[in-house]
C-alpha cells in the first residue's frame, strides 16, 4: 500500500509539473487574462481579420443578458464571461431610486436583487455550454453610468476559472462549471459610489486582488486552490481601478500596482507606483509621478514598468524594476503626453501605443527611449474610447465606444488599414486568440473571423 501511495504521489507531481511547464505555451495561444497572455494587450500568435462588418467576417454573435463590461477570456474551445442581471425584485425596505438624495453623476443605490452570472460559450458556435448563478444580492452601492456590477474580467490557469464580482464575492469553478470554492472579501465603499473594477491576476497558484477605495484600501494574495489568504496588506491609497502586473525579475516575483493619491496628501500629492514582493507582501520599491484615479494597468517588459494615468493631467512613467525603496529619481523616462484615463495602453514589439483621456486621439512612443513617434493623432470616425488597445498580426486595434474600430499597422506612424463598424456599443476590452477577435458589446458577444 505504501508503494502504491508513493507511486500515486509521484504521478500527481509529474502531472502538476507537466501542466506548469506547458502552461506558458498554452496561454500564448489563448487569452486567459483581461490583457492577454503576456499582460500587455498583445496576442503574439494570433492573426485575426482586419476588416469586418455586420455582414462580413462575423462568425457568430450571441445575445448576452444583463450588463457587464468585463473582457471575455478564451481557453481552448471555451469562451468565459461575466454579467450581472437586474431581476427587478424590489426590497420595499430600501428607498426607491427616485426617492434617494441627489448624488454626483445622478448615481443611485439599487433596491432590487441582481444575479451575478458566469457564462461559458462554445467558441465555434457561440452557444451556451453552461451558465451559473454565482450569487444573488442587492448591491450595497451604485455605479457610475459608465461602470456596472460585472466589470472585472475572469482569469484561468487552464484548470480553474476565477470570477471576481468585487463586493459580491470571488468564485472559483472548474472549466465544466462545477463550483470549487467561493470567498467573500467584504464590502468596500468606492468614493462617489462609482463602482468597482480591478480584475484578479493569477500567477503560479497565487491570486492577486487589489481593492482601492475610499475606506481602507487593501491588496490580497490568495491560494488559488482554495481561496485562503496567504497575505493581506493595507494600502494608503484612495479610489483606484487599475489591475496589477505580476512579473518575475532577478529571483523575485513583483506585484506592480498603480495607486491614486494618498489619503493624507493634499491635492498636489501625486499618485504613485508601488511594487510588492509576491511571497510576503513587503514593498520592494515605490515611484511618484502619476496623476489621480489610477485605471490603466502597468505593462512590464525587459525590466521596465510602463505606468500611466490621465485624470486631471497626463503622466507616463518608465521605471526600472530592479531598484529598492523610493525610485522617483531613477525613472528611465517620463512624459506628460496625452495619456489615457480609462483604456490601457498596448506595448507591441518596442512601440507603446495609447489614447488621450477617453478620446480617439492616438500617440505612439519608443518604449526604450520615450521618443515620440506619433503625437496625438485624431482617428476620424471614432468618438470616445473606453476599451483598451489590442495588438495582433502586426496591427493595433482601437475600439470606439459606438461600434467603430480602427485597425492601424504597427509602424509607429498613423498607417490606417481599415475602419470597421458593428451595430452595438463597446466599452469592454477585446480578446484575441488564433484567427478570432472577440468583441463584447452591450447586447451581443461577437466572434470576428475570416469566412471562407
Amino acid at each position: 500500500m505504501k508503494n502504491i501511495l508513493l507511486l500515486c504521489s509521484a504521478w500527481a507531481a509529474f502531472l502538476f509539473n507537466a501542466h506548469a511547464t506547458d502552461f506558458p505555451q498554452a496561454k500564448s495561444n489563448n487569452w486567459h487574462h483581461w490583457r492577454g497572455p503576456e499582460a500587455n494587450g498583445i496576442a503574439p500568435t494570433a492573426k485575426p481579420p482586419t476588416k469586418w462588418s455586420e455582414e462580413k467576417n462575423v462568425r457568430w454573435k450571441a445575445p448576452i443578458d444583463g450588463f457587464g463590461t468585463s473582457t471575455p477570456i478564451i481557453w481552448g474551445n471555451k469562451v468565459f464571461l461575466l454579467t450581472a442581471i437586474n431581476t427587478g425584485k424590489v426590497d420595499p425596505s430600501l428607498p426607491r431610486p427616485e426617492d434617494q438624495p441627489k448624488r454626483v453623476f445622478d448615481i443611485t443605490h439599487p433596491n432590487t436583487t441582481y444575479e451575478f452570472i458566469v457564462l461559458c460559450l462554445d467558441r465555434k458556435s457561440g452557444k451556451t455550454l453552461w451558465r451559473r448563478v454565482a450569487t444573488k444580492m442587492i448591491p450595497h452601492e451604485g455605479t457610475h453610468r459608465d461602470n456596472n456590477f460585472a466589470s472585472a474580467s475572469p482569469t484561468t490557469d487552464g484548470e480553474r476559472l476565477y470570477c471576481w464580482f468585487g463586493s459580491a464575492g470571488l468564485f472559483c469553478y472548474d472549466l465544466e462549471g462545477k463550483k470549487l470554492w467561493e470567498r467573500n472579501l467584504g464590502k468596500v465603499k468606492i468614493g462617489a459610489s462609482l463602482g468597482e473594477g480591478c480584475s484578479p491576476v493569477l500567477h503560479k497558484g497565487k491570486l492577486v486582488v487589489v481593492r482601492d477605495n475610499r475606506g481602507q484600501s487593501t491588496i490580497h494574495v490568495l491560494n488559488a486552490k482554495n481561496g485562503e489568504t496567504i497575505w493581506m496588506k493595507n494600502r494608503n491609497t484612495r479610489n483606484g481601478w487599475s489591475t496589477p502586473a505580476v512579473v518575475e525579475h532577478e529571483g523575485k516575483t513583483q506585484v506592480i500596482t498603480t495607486a491614486s493619491r494618498q489619503k493624507e496628501g493634499v491635492r498636489s500629492n501625486p499618485g504613485k507606483v508601488i511594487s510588492y514582493d509576491l511571497e510576503n507582501g513587503n514593498v520592494i520599491w515605490e515611484c511618484s509621478g502619476l496623476t489621480d484615479n489610477a485605471i490603466p494597468c502597468p505593462i512590464v517588459e525587459d525590466g521596465i514598468a510602463y505606468c500611466m494615468t490621465g485624470y486631471q493631467g497626463f503622466s507616463v512613467l518608465a521605471v526600472p524594476i530592479s531598484g529598492k525603496g523610493d525610485q522617483s529619481e531613477n525613472i528611465l523616462w517620463k512624459g506628460n503626453l496625452g495619456t489615457p484615463y480609462v483604456p490601457s495602453a498596448v506595448l507591441y514589439d518596442g512601440l507603446l501605443y495609447f489614447t488621450q483621456s477617453n478620446q480617439a486621439i492616438l500617440s505612439c512612443v519608443d518604449a526604450k527611449t520615450g521618443k515620440v513617434l506619433m503625437e496625438r493623432t485624431r482617428i476620424k470616425g471614432l468618438s470616445n474610447v473606453y476599451a483598451s488597445l489590442t495588438g495582433a498580426g502586426n496591427h493595433v486595434y482601437v475600439f470606439g465606444r459606438y461600434g467603430k474600430t480602427a485597425v492601424i499597422k504597427r509602424t509607429g506612424k498613423f498607417d490606417l488599414v481599415s475602419t470597421n463598424t458593428l451595430a452595438d456599443r463597446f466599452d469592454a476590452s477585446p480578446a484575441v486568440a488564433g484567427d478570432q477577435l472577440f468583441l463584447r458589446g452591450h447586447r451581443f458577444l461577437y466572434c470576428i473571423g475570416k469566412l471562407n
